[in-house]
């Protein structure tokens, strides 16, 4: 497999004020939360033991799941394991190289780390990558299951990053319509020491899905200094066709940079455009204490976290990511609700942001997600002095006042500390179930007893009460749902958008279809339509005389999310009629020659496509016309040829011509000599 096509160099300095020192400085948050919030309104499901450092060998532990209909994947550093929902091991865990036993090289060589798994619901497929190397030439490992079962056979690619460690990948799935694509953002260090700046790509989905050994990977080398996350859909509804994928990093204490890529792999090119978003002034977050032991635990507060989940709501898309920020001397979790328009590629803003710190413990290495209802869900680690390192969560529902989560649940406690290492996890996975879009499933690490490194994983599962209750939405119809129009008349359709579920909120309304020399438009182009009530905008659609003739389908789609309704539009020809005369009445032709006269059609009414045809030819002879069939007024000629064997003699001969229903003719003599 070739390495990845790279596009171009967009580098921007990282900006971080005059701070310095691990938190650079102590900047005031005003987002901060001290205090627990209402019981958290959720469920607690199951939760079992993963995969322990005991059967991966390595550290840290890279914990993250993927989940969908049916099976729960686990990888961690270096191994992955199949559960079912239930928590039974189904498969392994067997180490990660072996998935590329097929393809040879160093994929299947040896376990390179930072392993990402994840579901692609669109598809019904699973992914699996880690990186090729920890030595020159350096490489990056994908297997794409060749069925909806994580435990059969996969299609294998590696590809080649050259003298550039691929550090810390993160993978998002982007089944926009066209130009659908594997998202992965990658740090670059040459010879796996001197950075490098970032690297993003956009991996060619179609063809990997199809097991195309040529699939291609477009990307662009050295775009930031930092850490850069790509966006990873959630839920059933797709990006809008043409959506670039995002890219979210930490640029400053107080802002983010969303980086916008559109791939085109049939073209080879991409392009990448930059903005900037502000948020809530931040300080990195320190290192987090453990009980009996001077040795803390990594924040990673310099990057944002594993996962920017990605989601469409009927008005609006959304955007879930956390990091972790200082908050006095200890740690917190900053999380982000990032919303646009639903729209190919608009921009993003803080709808709400919070940081999480209800109390004196240290709170790091967190990951966030949403489900159907808006619920937002928030995992991570959580440690002090006297709390050995324990796996828990909060979450809000959209009713909750902006900004704010709920109090914290556990989701399993530790019972001892990690005395030997300084790493910690390196990012957790917060997921989603395919199967109700409401269940959450969330992995991280803890030890059960204290050891230098003995890390085990934890998975478990919770469910916000109100996720799968009737949700804010809206609905379309037309009436009426069929038009019939002559050419050059104009009639209309009233459509109606219908709030479900107490929904009130604007809806774009779009026609799409219309045909040719035709204008279809909506007046008004938005309507808000009150709770459970209704609507109205009126579609007028406009025939010209030179519309074509047939039966088309307008669709009707509202805000671009996927809800739409049609209106059949049946165009039927103007009446019309014509004229038809000849230059010559009468016409003489010797045996084996030809001679010619001209058709004329003028136009009387309508706009005619007159067919012509000629009869009354004795044998041996023939007629043809110049043009055929033609548009009133217009003229064609008409040729008359013979043969030596045609039979002498006058006759009646007469041109038809014919539009529809409508026919007209006229005759001439013809003298065969």
């Amino acid at each position: 497999m070739n390495g990845p096509t790279e596009i171009k160099l967009f580098r921007a300095n990282r900006l971080k004020g005059t701070e310095s020192g691990n938190g650079g400085g102590t900047l005031p948050d005003p987002t901060i939360q001290t205090s627990f919030g209402p019981l958290i309104n959720a469920t607690p499901g199951i939760s079992f033991d993963g995969t322990d450092v005991f059967h991966a060998g390595y550290i840290p532990s890279d914990s993250n799941i993927a989940v969908g209909p049916n099976h729960i994947v686990e990888t961690v550093n270096a191994a992955y394991t199949v559960y079912s929902k239930t928590g039974a091991l189904l498969f392994g865990p067997n180490s990660i190289r072996s998935l590329w036993t097929g393809l040879g090289g160093a994929c299947s060589a040896s376990d390179g780390g930072d392993p990402i798994v994840q579901y692609d619901r669109a598809a019904d497929r699973w992914m699996i990558t880690q990186l090729g190397s920890l030595s020159n030439p350096y490489s990056e490992c994908i297997a794409i299951s060749t069925s909806p079962d994580p435990m059969g056979s996969y299609f294998l690619y590696s590809y080649d990053f050259g003298l550039y460690l691929n550090d810390y990948p993160k993978f998002g799935i982007w089944p926009t319509a066209t130009n659908s694509a594997y998202l992965a953002s990658y740090s670059l260090f040459l010879l796996a020491s001197l950075p490098a700046g970032s690297e993003i790509c956009a991996y060619d989905r179609a063809a990997m899905l199809a097991g195309q050994p040529d699939a291609m990977g477009l990307c662009y080398s050295g775009v930031i200094a930092d850490v850069l996350v790509p966006s990873d859909t959630d839920g059933p509804t797709p990006p809008l066709d043409g959506t670039p994928g995002y890219f979210l990093n930490l640029y400053s204490y107080s802002s983010l940079a969303l980086f916008k890529m559109t791939p085109n792999f049939a073209a080879a090119t991409a392009t990448l455009t930059q903005d900037s978003i502000g948020i809530a002034s931040f300080s990195e977050a320190p290192p987090a204490p453990q009980p009996g032991t001077t040795t803390t635990l990594d924040s990673l507060g310099d990057r944002l976290m594993n996962r920017l989940a990605f989601r469409v709501f009927p008005d609006h898309e959304s955007m879930v990511v956390n990091h972790s920020v200082a908050v006095g001397s200890r740690s917190g979790v900053r999380w982000y609700e990032l919303r646009g328009p639903v729209s190919a590629g608009a921009g993003f803003s803080p709808y709400q942001q919070g940081t999480y710190a209800p109390d004196n413990s240290f709170r790091w290495m967190g990951s966030a997600a949403m489900d159907k209802a808006g619920d937002i869900a928030l995992g991570y680690s959580v440690s002090s002095s006297t709390i050995y390192p324990s796996v828990r969560y909060t979450g809000r529902i959209p009713t909750d006042p902006l900004g704010t989560m709920a109090s914290e649940a556990s989701l399993w406690e530790g019972a001892g500390s990690q005395t030997g290492y300084s790493r910690w996890g390196d990012y957790t996975s917060m997921q989603i179930d395919p199967s109700d879009d409401c269940t959450f499933w969330y992995v991280n690490e803890y030890l059960p007893a204290t050891h230098p490194y003995g890390w085990f994983t934890r998975i478990g599962s919770f469910k916000f009460s109100g996720c799968g209750a009737t949700l804010p939405d809206f609905s379309l119809s037309a009436n009426p749902a069929s038009v019939a129009l002559t050419q050059g008349n104009a009639g209309n359709s009233t459509i109606t958008v219908s709030s479900v579920g107490g929904f009130s909120s604007s809806v774009a309304l779009t026609v799409s279809g219309c045909p040719a020399n035709t204008t279809c438009t909506l007046n008004p182009a938005s309507v808000t339509p009150p709770e459970n009530g209704s609507a109205a905008s009126t579609l007028t659609i406009a025939t010209t005389a030179t519309t074509p003739p047939g039966t088309y389908t307008l669709t009707i789609n509202g805000n671009g999310s996927g809800h739409s309704t049609t209106v059949s539009l049946t165009v039927n020809p103007a009446s019309s009629d014509f004229g038809i005369s000849l230059s010559a009445s009468t016409l003489t032709v010797n045996r084996g020659s030809n001679k010619a006269l001209t058709v004329n059609v003028t136009k009387i009414s309508g706009s005619s496509s007159v067919t012509l045809s000629v009869s009354g030819l004795p044998s041996e002879t023939n007629g043809s016309f110049s043009v055929n069939p033609l548009t009133a007024p217009g003229s064609s000629k008409l040729t008359i040829s013979t043969n030596r064997a045609a039979s002498k003699g006058t006759y009646t001969v007469t041109v038809t011509g014919k539009f529809g229903s409508v026919s007209h003719t006229a005759a001439f003599t013809l003298t065969i000599k």
